[in-house]
């Protein structure tokens, strides 16, 4: 159980940096982000080849990554979805655009990175036992990282002005205009933000799980799990999302081989929406 419990805590801290990313994006601009696992496999990549083959200090490594999905995240959001949205409020638009981007940057992976898995060494050696369990001291740096900017985030956005801006565009758009924010440039952040934390989250996780050019999708997936359970657009909904996510697959493995624990997830987490389709921290739709 003590193994469960620390293997659960992990990957929570892991995919709430996934979660808080996707949750940024669609509370400012209403758009889920189908791309979001794709922005986490190049952050994997970018880290493997700065520092698993150029041997580049990994924290500048992981900042370059964080900077690089910022950039791709901002371009993003000026040159596909602000157009769109401009001529078009049909929500099946952006969805199409965003499904198009996803395969757009897997299929670029795809030829300039190949199929082939890759992994980088581990940050450091050695083991930490936890009472009954072990801890890699590798995932422990990992897990305390993940805090980090988890608690970087949330200092921002709730504590600076354009972390304000960004809260105020969540509640309403129209509004923020009024009061002389520029929505434009704050939407740009949001989305190169969120990006940035996939990236984060793609170079953290890279250096204990492999990264290849078709992972994306099943990190999307997972992505939409945790704010589905959550509730959609709200920052805390994220973050218990990832921790009843990571908790049910440490959980999940600890008791099953393998491949039926996401088929348990699945039928757990539609039996959750018939019950509760707004997410645990989500507000009644209509």
């Amino acid at each position: 159980m003590t193994q469960v419990i620390v293997n659960g805590l992990v990957l929570s801290a892991n995919y709430a940096l996934i979660a808080l990313g996707i949750t940024l994006i669609f509370s400012i601009m209403r758009i889920l982000n189908f791309a979001h696992g794709q922005m986490y496999m190049i952050g994997g990549f970018v880290v493997y080849y700065l520092y698993g083959v150029l041997g580049i200090n990994y924290f500048i490594s992981l900042m370059a990554a964080a900077l690089i999905l910022g950039v791709i995240g901002a371009a993003f959001e000026r040159f596909l979805f602000r157009r769109v949205l401009l001529k078009s409020t049909r929500e099946e638009n952006s969805m199409l655009l965003a499904v198009g981007s996803a395969l757009l940057l897997e299929s670029v992976a795809l030829l300039v990175f190949g199929e082939k898995q890759r992994g980088v060494p581990p940050l450091t050696e050695g083991v930490i036992f936890v009472f009954d369990a072990y801890l890699p001291k590798a995932r422990l740096l990992v897990f305390v990282i993940s805090l980090v900017f988890i608690a970087l985030l949330l200092t921002f956005v709730r504590y600076t002005k354009p972390g304000r801006a960004l809260r105020a565009i969540a509640q309403n758009k129209e509004v923020t205009y009024l009061m002389g924010v520029n929505v434009d440039r704050m939407s740009s952040l949001g989305f190169a933000l969120g990006a940035a934390l996939a990236g984060i989250a793609g170079a953290l996780l890279v250096t204990f799980l492999a990264v290849n050019s078709g992972v994306g999708t099943a990190l999307s997936i997972k992505a939409f799990i945790m704010i589905m359970i959550g509730g959609a657009g709200v920052v805390s909904g994220a973050i218990l999302g990832a921790i009843v996510l990571g908790f049910a697959e440490a959980i999940g493995y600890a008791v099953f081989s393998g491949p039926e624990v996401y088929l348990f997830i699945f039928i757990g987490v539609i039996i959750f929406l018939i019950i509760r389709p707004q997410g645990i921290m989500g507000k009644p739709w209509g």
